[in-house]
């Protein structure tokens, strides 16, 4: 099974999974043969995670973070706080906080019992409606590097709805602004930068939650070297909570399809995430996420630096950027895979050999 974009779906391709919609309606179901017109659909809806069988299907199955149901539940309920925010129905917003709270406890259990904690990154990501997605992606991720950083079941809670909230002063910023493509002018950076501190505000102000998750809102955007805002804050002033949200909100920012850019790959953000550990990130958040993802999942076909493909079979725990993987060979006008399994980590021999990209 790989994970396949819309642009490069085509006939004939064999769907792995349940497709499903905005409002968890089945698109399209295992098992379908894609024909023409539904492969234009698909490209329509833009729909990211199109997992298709291949001739690579004896593969190992790869457990998402959490479940596709439950990441469109959860974004359906941050989607209904951030309404009834703009409709000032304070009914409608406790009665969508209720909502996330229960999501929330779903998240963490479904994590708690995913039992290993390395973890398929690809699966995170969001599929529409930005916002309300990358809310619940931040979450995921952040409830995850929470477990890795041993936190206990009530310090989790306060993280994960830290996260889910983090971008809830989004609701004061103009959409235009929010939805400009290109590069913001210094005025209009400076009123994105204000949502930290108006999202905070208004928690304080409205929400008698957790404290820590509502400091996690104001400082997701500080960064370890002093240089994020709204407060300029360096090193430990910056609260642990808004250490981790800050990263999660990085990864998940820059794998994602955006109006002023495409998305980079995991592997690529994770590497950038590593060479800004004790400049934009604190090292020990840093280290925490390195033990915990796979940048590379299984399934995923890889450019290797001699020159050969490969896809990803094992996930390396002790080293996730360097997995084991089986070439791949072109014959007779199709792709196969050899027998031998490489480990990129524990051969000597193949310590010279990186990946350098993704093979599309």
């Amino acid at each position: 099974m790989i994970c396949v974009q819309p642009q490069n779906l085509k006939p004939g391709m064999v769907l792995a999974r349940d497709l499903l919609g905005q409002h968890n309606e089945l698109l399209l179901a295992s098992g379908e043969t894609l024909n023409t017109s539904l492969v234009e659909k698909l490209k329509t809806l833009d729909h990211k995670d199109a997992y298709i069988v291949d001739e690579m299907d004896d593969m190992p199955d790869e457990v998402g973070l959490i479940s596709l149901h439950l990441k469109r539940s959860t974004a359906g309920a941050v989607r209904s706080l951030f309404m009834q925010i703009e409709a000032g129905n304070l009914e409608g917003q406790l009665s969508s906080l209720s909502e996330m709270r229960h999501y929330l406890d779903e998240i963490i259990d479904e994590i708690s019992a995913n039992g290993s904690m390395l973890t398929n990154l690809s699966d995170i990501k969001a599929h529409d409606e930005y916002t309300y997605y990358h809310s619940v992606s931040v979450a995921a991720l952040s409830v995850l590097l929470g477990m890795g950083w041993g936190m206990n079941r009530a310090a989790l809670y306060r993280l994960g709805m830290g996260a889910l909230l983090h971008d809830i002063g989004k609701v004061f910023i103009p959409k235009e602004l929010l939805l400009k493509p290109g590069a913001l002018t210094v005025d209009e950076f400076q009123r994105m930068k204000a949502h930290s501190a108006m999202g905070y505000a208004f928690l304080r102000e409205q929400w008698g939650g957790p404290t820590e998750s509502v400091v996690a809102v104001l400082t997701h955007h500080e960064r370890f070297n002093g240089s994020g805002y709204p407060l300029g804050l360096s090193g430990d002033r910056q609260p642990l909570v808004g250490k981790i949200i800050a990263l999660a909100d990085v990864y998940d920012a820059m794998t994602s399809d955006r109006v002023y850019h495409k998305a980079f790959t995991p592997s690529d953000v994770v590497e950038h995430i590593m060479g800004n550990s004790g400049i934009l990130f604190d090292p020990q958040v840093v280290s925490t996420f390195i033990r915990n993802v796979v940048p590379y999942p299984i399934g995923s076909k890889v450019q290797l630096s001699n020159g050969r493909r490969a896809i990803v079979v094992e996930s390396n725990l002790e080293g996730p950027m360097r997995p084991k993987v089986k070439l791949l060979h072109q014959r007779s006008g199709k792709v196969e895979v050899s027998d031998a399994t490489l480990d990129l980590l524990n051969d000597p021999a193949l310590w010279s050999v990186t990946i350098i990209g993704m093979d599309k």
